[in-house]
């Protein structure tokens, strides 16, 4: 069953409960963060922006936890096999970072002991702009990237837990071109609006305790058009919609299941070894060559992260809503696995 929102309304019911489960391609669901029946401390809030080309991309996080806030910049560079992330921890932000209703208005920023992030909206687009002291090697970092070419729809969706006012609310903004710079130490990596896309993973909700997610994206062209897709899978009640997605010249087409057959090794996931993904309704079917692995552990026991998020080329086919076959051949992306404890 895959069930489209297509209707604007509150987002929670008087009990902090979704009101209408699935997915949309506008965020049509009306967040307030005062509609929510859960503790500061269990509300968890993020903008992550990913902009990539073919030889090296830039993540940037800003997190609100409830108990802990998190702001992330990470740097990987493809053709040399080499990521490095820095993400400076706040205690008990509690909301205090104020991030946006909506992804549409308003402006997310943070600034802490020698960095700073800010993501803001412009009449050109998206403006992306970060810095950091001691980023790599003791190089500073910084960096400003406009997003402009914001497809006409996207990946919604609302998803419960089977806890009582428990729920996900996210949105995938696929394939924005993106245009501008990061500097690190003296080096200069530019970003080509030719060829380079950004992704938004705009995310608000409660969460259970323990989940493990699995999560994919690529954005990029097939033949001058702005091609990507969304996949993804593990955690709360997906039975009204599943958040996979493939993107085409700025509409979305939805998918049904798809599957991320990890390879394993010695009983555990061997992440840089080849990966498959494969769908229920055929139309999502690709091979992934790894290339890093940007893998970050914390483990307090009461509290853990575990992430492995692999950067590789797919190829393979993913057939659109009318039947079109878009076949890819080392298209970058990445595919995620990550184990939280929060």
């Amino acid at each position: 069953m895959q069930h489209e929102i297509t209707v604007s309304a509150p987002l929670l019911d008087e009990n902090g409960n979704l009101r209408e489960a699935g997915y949309a391609k506008k965020l049509l669901p009306i967040y307030r963060r005062s509609d929510i029946k859960a503790g500061a401390s269990r509300i968890k809030e993020w903008d992550y922006y990913l902009i990539t080309n073919d030889h090296y991309a830039v993540a940037l996080t800003i997190d609100d936890n409830g108990y802990m806030g998190l702001d992330s910049i990470s740097f990987l560079n493809f053709d040399e096999k080499w990521e490095t992330t820095k993400s400076p921890m706040r205690l008990f932000p509690m909301g205090k970072t104020d991030l946006p209703a909506t992804s549409a208005d308003g402006d997310t920023s943070i600034e802490g002991k020698d960095y700073a992030l800010a993501f803001r909206h412009t009449e050109q687009g998206r403006e992306l702009t970060f810095r950091m002291a001691n980023f790599r090697n003791g190089q500073p970092v910084s960096g400003e990237i406009l997003l402009t070419d914001e497809p006409e729809e996207s990946m919604v969706i609302c998803t419960p837990f089977e806890k009582k006012a428990h729920f996900y609310y996210n949105q995938k903004i696929n394939c924005m071109r993106a245009d501008g710079y990061i500097k690190l130490g003296e080096q200069v990596y530019r970003f080509d609006p030719q060829d380079s896309f950004g992704v938004l993973d705009w995310g608000r909700g409660v969460w259970t305790y323990h989940n493990t997610w699995y999560w994919g994206s690529a954005s990029g062209q097939i033949g001058g058009v702005p091609f990507g897709w969304n996949i993804g899978y593990g955690f709360g009640d997906t039975s009204a919609a599943s958040e996979n997605m493939l993107f085409f010249g700025g509409k979305a087409h939805k998918l049904s299941q798809v599957t991320f057959h990890i390879p394993m090794k010695d009983g555990r996931e061997d992440y840089l070894a080849p990966w498959t993904f494969s769908s229920d309704d055929g139309r999502f079917e690709m091979d992934f060559v790894p290339i890093l692995d940007r893998a970050a552990c914390t483990d307090f026991k009461v509290l853990k992260s575990d992430q492995h998020q692999v950067f590789g080329r797919f190829t393979g086919k993913a057939v659109l809503d009318d039947g079109t076959v878009i076949t890819v051949q080392d298209f970058i992306g990445f595919a995620e696995k990550v184990e939280n404890k929060w």
